[in-house]
């Protein structure tokens, strides 16, 4: 097995969570959530990123609206909705558990 592939692995595993984190401030346009994750080094294209925002929304984690921009076509803009908002914070609770049980492991080695 290759590091490369695992660390891959690993972060997909986190990316809808950190999609939700990057859109809890304000709404954002699907580059400036790529623009976000690029900067914790969470390497995502578009191919990747439109179908897990279809999915988030399609759960009713998120909702969408068009924007009318000076530099193009209008833009779809991605907030959280309340219960992504909810789902967030229990993602949020898990996730603080999972590093915990992680550290511990790593703590208690044989």
């Amino acid at each position: 097995m290759k590091v490369e592939n695992a660390k891959a692995q690993m972060r997909k595993g986190v990316l809808e969570y950190c999609i939700l984190i990057v859109l809890s401030e304000k709404p954002l346009y699907a580059i400036n959530i790529i623009e976000g994750l690029k900067k914790a080094k969470m390497i995502v294209v578009e191919g990747t990123l439109y179908p897990l925002l279809t999915r988030l929304k399609n759960a009713g984690l998120l909702a969408y609206r068009w924007e009318e921009s000076n530099q193009g076509p209008p833009r779809k803009y991605y907030e959280l909705t309340d219960e992504g908002k909810k789902f967030l914070k229990e993602l949020e609770n898990s996730w603080s558990e999972l590093v915990v049980a992680v550290e511990q492991v790593k703590t208690n080695r044989a």
